[in-house]
Order: structure tokens, then C-alpha cells, then sequence
């Protein structure tokens, strides 16, 4: 049934397909790659819908959307469906804190309790520590479902009131813990300051002028039709619908919902560097310290991290029913969005696969890549061999990989698992991805770049 559902979905969504307008749109072997990738990774999964948004050279140039909104009634997925972002709305929460820093309202080091006196024991905490998660506050929502407590309605006051006033979970500054709690206090700073709500403020000031126009709130009641629908499943069971948050519980932290093309506009401007001041960009992407010293990957709303040789920022979101996965390559001018209805299938595992497809390799991996392709058609270019590599590679040897290997479809994602040395060679683990194959790849060689060995096997678990 669930395999008839989704043929009927991919049909529906065929039907309703659209492309993004866009300058510089992707070449149609590279579109038709992504569509491949994206399919596949729903069938794999049991998704119900994957909507993406690609932003390659700083601009955007490909929406898409596959798989179902919803199931009741059978509602296919669009470009410009809107899902729930969750955690990914820590980026505009901390960007509407910068906004008042450059306009005089606050200082970064400033104490909470400056703007919220009843803070209790967090009011020492700056405004800096509960954007990077160094504050010590007690997460609210560490479960990946919703408790009981979370199904009834609340107010901001309410959490700050249960949450903040509790005793830290380490000394402000010490330690990094996630904590959704340090960022509903953060909004709230916001609307004391502005004496206006959150969300007609982030409206106001980001939305707009980046000309995010279908950007809406989900923290009050499920979406309505055609937007999508929130999906969970028990184990292995069926695909169910997910209870919705209480409404006030996502407030800061996870309240927003909109279409991927939208939140590329965002990471565009963040590519650019066009809606805040340098300074205040300076803050946001640079990795918070803590107090002994340890650099941890966190910005203000950002995760900051150096990936296979590559600068990355980003952020992922959880929530009931919803998932998403935003990254961002400033120095490649890239980034790619992916969102899902469901709260099982991991979205980033799929962005990882599109990043295969969009971002240049680095020289060991279009080596890696060039290595992988020749195996699966029998051919190999030898000069990328010492002897001894040579001499393993037998006629034998490379019909049993055409043979192995060929049938599985063009490699879905080449990534290096790990590096080390031993023997003068610099080996290399690389992680192999083909439609439903995982693979696994020891490479071996000298640093002047040929390959003493390239292995591929099954990989185990």
C-alpha cells in the first residue's frame, strides 16, 4: 500500500512540477540527477515528501518538490508547499538579536536580567550565551516526541517562569548544551525591547526585504491544506499522523514554517552578506569560546564547522512530524535546503547526497570519484596507479568489479570517513553510497598522489 501511495504520489507530483525562475537555472543532466537522487531517497525511506531549493553561484537555481503533502486527501508535494523549519528558526531569532545590537537597543554581553528582571538564576546569563547555548539553561524539549506536558497550551511567560528559574546545568560560559529554553527567552528579550511581537518583527525586518513572501508561523494549530501535513511512524509500523505541539511551546526557538525557495533567500543573504552589518556578521559566524579555552562549533543560531576541507554553516530542525536540513558554503557561494514531513528520515542524509551533485569535488575526491567510475565500467586509468597497484588490478580483477559494481547505478555520494597514515601512505576510508548499496573504500597512497590501492567492499554496519 505505502509503495502504491507514493507511485501515485510521484505521478501526482510530476503533474503538478515546476521550476523555480531563476538566472542561471542547473544544466538538465544535473536537474534530472537531483530528481533521481531525491525519488530514490524517498522510496528508501518511507518519507511522505521531500521539498529542496538550491542555491549555487548566489543565486537560486532549482525548487522542487516530491512525494505527498498529505495522504488525506492525497495531496502532492510543490515548490511552494510549506513545512515546518523548527530548530532552523534559531537563525532569525538570533539575527532580529543582532538587528537590536546595531541599532543601540542591546549589547551582546549584556545580562538578560537587564531586559527580564525575573529571570531568577538566569538572569546573570548574557544575551551572547543563550544564542550560542553556553548559558546553561535546562532544555525544555530534549525528547524527540511530545510529552504530555508539551500537548497543552502555554505562554512564554510560563516556560521562562518553569525553565529559567531552575538551577543551571553548568556555570554560564563553561560548558555548550543545546537548550531550546535560552532561545524562547531570547525572543522574549526581543518583544520587550520592541514592544512588539516576535513574529511581526521578524516580518518586518528580514522577511521583507528579503522578499520571503509565504513565510508563516507554526506555533498555534496544524497547518491546513495544501501545506503539509506532520508524519510520524512507530518503529517500523505505518506512516501516522503526528500529534501537534501545544500551542506557545515553539516560540523562538522552532515557530516558523515556510517553502524552501524562502529560506534559500535567506541563505543567500547570508552568502552575501546583505541585511546585517559586518560587525554583527562577525559575531554570528565566528565559533563560540568557552572559558578554558575550547572552541566549539556554534555560532549566534549557527552551526560553524570545517567539512572535508569545505567552510559550512547551517542549521538543522526537529520537530513533530517535521524535519529540515539547511546548509550554507559562503566561500562556494552554495547552499541547499531540504524539508520533510516526517520525523524519522533524516532530510540532511539526502542534502549530503545533492551536495555530491552541486559542490565541486576537492582533488582526492574527483580522484576518489574518477577511481570508483572506471571500476564500475572495467576500465581504469592506470597512470593514477604505482606498479604494485597495477599489478593488483588484473584483468580478472576489474571484470568481477564491472560485473559487482556496474549494475548498481552512479554513485549517490562519495564522502571521506577518515584519514590517517601508516607506511609512508596516506590512507584514506571513503564512505560509497549507490541507490540501496552502502560500500566502504580503503585507499592508499603517497602523497604525491598515486594510488598503491583503492578497495572497494560491502560496508558493514
Amino acid at each position: 500500500m505505502r509503495q502504491y501511495i507514493f507511485l501515485l504520489s510521484c505521478m501526482l507530483t510530476l503533474a503538478a512540477r515546476s521550476l523555480a525562475a531563476t538566472q542561471t537555472p542547473l544544466p538538465r543532466e544535473i536537474m534530472a540527477e537531483v530528481d533521481a537522487t531525491a525519488e530514490e531517497w524517498l522510496l528508501a525511506t518511507g518519507a511522505p515528501s521531500a521539498s529542496i531549493a538550491i542555491v549555487k553561484d548566489g543565486r537560486l537555481v532549482y525548487a522542487q518538490a516530491y512525494g505527498s503533502a498529505r495522504f488525506d486527501p492525497l495531496t502532492p508535494a510543490t515548490p511552494s508547499t510549506r513545512y515546518a523549519i523548527d530548530s532552523v528558526s534559531k537563525e532569525f531569532t538570533a539575527a532580529a538579536i543582532l538587528i537590536l545590537a546595531e541599532r543601540g537597543k542591546l549589547k551582546l554581553d549584556d545580562p538578560a536580567g537587564k531586559y527580564l528582571p525575573d529571570l531568577g538564576p538566569a538572569s546573570r546569563v548574557t544575551i551572547r550565551q543563550l544564542l550560542t547555548h553556553t548559558a546553561g539553561l535546562r532544555d525544555f524539549w530534549p525528547q524527540d516526541y511530545v510529552p504530555p506536558e508539551m500537548a497543552r497550551p502555554t505562554t512564554t511567560a510560563a516556560i521562562i517562569r518553569e525553565w529559567a528559574d531552575r538551577p543551571p546545568d553548568f556555570a554560564a560560559g563553561t560548558d555548550w548544551q543545546y537548550s531550546n529554553t535560552g532561545y524562547v527567552v531570547a525572543g522574549a528579550i526581543v518583544e520587550k525591547i520592541t514592544g512588539k511581537a516576535l513574529m511581526p518583527f521578524l516580518r518586518k525586518q528580514i522577511f521583507q526585504p528579503l522578499k520571503m513572501e509565504r513565510v508563516t508561523e507554526d506555533d498555534t494549530a496544524p497547518f491546513a491544506s495544501p501545506d503539509a501535513a506532520a508524519y510520524t511512524r512507530f518503529g517500523l509500523g505505518p506512516v501516522r499522523p503526528a500529534p501537534k505541539e501545544g500551542a506557545g511551546w515553539l516560540f523562538g526557538a522552532s515557530e516558523l514554517a515556510m517553502q524552501p525557495s524562502d529560506l534559500a533567500l535567506w541563505d543567500i543573504s547570508l552568502i552575501d552578506r546583505s541585511l546585517l552589518s559586518e560587525e554583527s556578521y562577525k559575531a554570528e559566524f565566528e565559533p563560540i569560546v568557552l572559558k578554558d579555552g575550547t572552541s566549539k562549533h556554534y555560532g549566534l543560531g549557527l552551526d560553524i564547522e570545517e567539512e572535508q576541507g569545505r567552510h559550512r554553516i547551517g542549521h538543522d530542525g526537529g520537530g513533530s512530524g517535521f524535519l529540515a536540513a539547511n546548509r550554507i558554503w559562503p566561500d562556494d557561494k552554495a547552499a541547499i535546503v531540504v524539508l520533510t514531513n516526517n520525523d524519522w528520515a533524516n532530510p540532511a542524509d539526502l542534502l549530503d547526497r545533492l551536495a555530491f551533485l552541486i559542490l565541486p569535488p576537492r582533488p582526492e575526491e574527483a580522484r576518489a570519484r574518477k577511481v570508483f567510475a572506471g571500476f564500475q565500467t572495467g576500465e581504469v586509468d592506470r597512470s593514477l596507479f604505482t606498479d604494485n597497484g597495477n599489478s593488483f588490478l588484473t584483468r580478472s580483477a576489474l571484470d568481477d568489479m564491472k560485473a559487482s559494481l556496474g549494475n548498481l547505478g552512479p554513485a549517490r555520494l562519495i564522502a571521506l570517513d577518515r584519514e590517517s597514515r601508516r607506511g609512508g601512505m596516506i590512507t584514506r576510508h571513503w564512505k560509497i553510497l549507490c541507490r540501496d548499496r552502502r560500500l566502504h573504500a580503503v585507499e592508499r597512497g603517497y602523497p604525491d598522489g598515486r594510488l598503491e590501492q583503492f578497495m572497494v567492499s560491502a560496508a558493514g554496519d
